[in-house]
């Protein structure tokens, strides 16, 4: 496996270990407090994570290949994570 693809596989799992710890810590809050910001705030990085996770995923079950999807998926996860991110803090009580 050549140097990249090792890097974007170690930084890519780092980056799901922290976001789903921050999923957890969300509905940890949800549950404590029954605030609703709390649940999209989970939601929010859920979908970040899944973005992440699915690009990974793609990007070696593929070789490389259709990066214009991989990019896609990618984009389009995290777009709407941060659109559901955005909401919870303007929805907070």
């Amino acid at each position: 496996m050549p140097i990249i693809e090792l890097l974007y596989a170690i930084s890519t799992l780092v980056f799901v270990a922290t976001g789903l710890t921050m999923v957890g810590m969300a509905m940890r809050a949800y549950v404590q407090t029954s605030r609703s910001a709390m649940l999209h705030l989970s939601l929010g990085f859920a979908l970040a994570v899944a973005g992440a996770a699915a690009t990974m995923i793609g990007a070696f079950a593929n070789d490389f290949q259709g990066v214009r999807s991989l990019l896609l998926v990618n984009s389009g996860l995290t777009t709407f994570g941060f659109l559901f991110m955005m909401y919870s803090l303007v929805t907070y009580d």
